[in-house]
């Protein structure tokens, strides 16, 4: 997994050059209140990992890529919420939604964890591998920032990836070169399994109580 705590770029000059004057549009500065709003007054450090995750998004709004925490706008944000940097720091690093470290257009998050690892995700980072990505770096061309991860909670339908907010599953070596490929087209590919099947159901559809997939089937008639 790639750490989450290091962070390469050493000029703090730089950083702060580049991000010292952030602050909140004017959608995402009403958007924090309303998550502010959420929590009982006084209690407002509550919603530093919404707003962590906010402020990642307008990083990523304004640099065209998945977004990122560099160390003025992680201040900004536990000042907006009045509490120490420190403690908004060790929430950024605690949770790898959160990256520390620039990153590319598309994060692609390859779940490495057992499951995933024994229904071929070797062949997921294979294809990544094929298209100039390595583990814990971005492309040359900005576009993709590969990383392996622990389980992301869709083992029925392993091996999968997260890229950016969207997850995709069931893949095999050429779904995910095909994925990767829309992706740096600019087209949108459909999220979720990339097989015939919704959600986790069985590849095909389901196998029992089918009347289910488009009606709430009332089976009482047919007990005995």
């Amino acid at each position: 997994m790639a750490d989450n705590v290091s962070n390469p770029v050493a000029d703090i000059g730089e950083l702060r050059a580049r991000w010292g004057g952030f602050a909140w549009t004017a959608e995402n500065e009403r958007q924090a209140k309303v998550v502010i709003g959420r929590y009982p007054p006084g209690r407002q450090h509550s919603a530093i990992i919404p707003l962590l995750d906010l402020a990642q998004r307008q990083v990523g709004t304004q640099t065209n890529t998945q977004g990122w925490l560099p160390v003025p706008v992680i201040e900004y944000v536990a000042a907006y919420l009045a509490m120490p940097y420190m403690r908004a720091y060790e929430v950024a690093t605690f949770y790898t939604m959160f990256n520390l470290v620039p990153v590319g257009r598309f994060h692609v998050q390859v779940c490495g964890t057992t499951p995933c690892m024994l229904r071929g995700s070797d062949d997921v980072l294979a294809a990544c591998y094929t298209k100039g990505m390595k583990k814990g770096t971005t492309s040359a061309d900005g576009l993709f920032t590969l990383t392996e991860v622990e389980c992301l909670g869709a083992c029925a339908n392993a091996p999968m990836v997260q890229i950016n907010d969207d997850n995709y599953e069931d893949l095999t070596f050429e779904s995910t070169a095909a994925l990767l490929d829309a992706l740096a087209r600019g087209d949108t590919p459909k999220p979720g399994p990339q097989v015939d099947r919704k959600t986790s159901a069985p590849e095909g559809g389901p196998t029992t109580l089918k009347e289910m997939v488009t009606d709430n089937h009332d089976y009482r008639g047919q007990w005995k």
